[in-house]
């Protein structure tokens, strides 16, 4: 789903015009750098992924990958059952 499709379906779902839709959807990702948690569709919790060594499959040699920021989800109990 892209998201434009996202925020058609919220917008259709939620009776907001499609600009409203799309401020909702963008207010949820400006929030960097909290946890951000949808009750029923899960978590959204940024972690720190420390500095290591990475291998090349094509080549195997080894190269080092630096520090970065990332995130990681953890589905709700709404999802499981969803897709279950």
């Amino acid at each position: 789903m892209t998201k434009a499709e996202l925020v058609s379906a919220i917008a259709e779902k939620s009776g907001l015009n499609r600009m409203q839709a799309k401020d909702a959807l963008d207010a949820i990702s400006a929030k960097v750098g909290t946890e951000v948690r949808i009750v029923g569709f899960g978590n959204f919790t940024p972690v720190d992924r420390p500095a290591g060594v990475a291998r090349n499959p094509r080549t195997g040699a080894q190269v080092v990958r630096p520090a970065s920021k990332t995130v990681r989800f953890k589905p709700g109990e709404g999802l499981k059952s969803a897709l279950n």
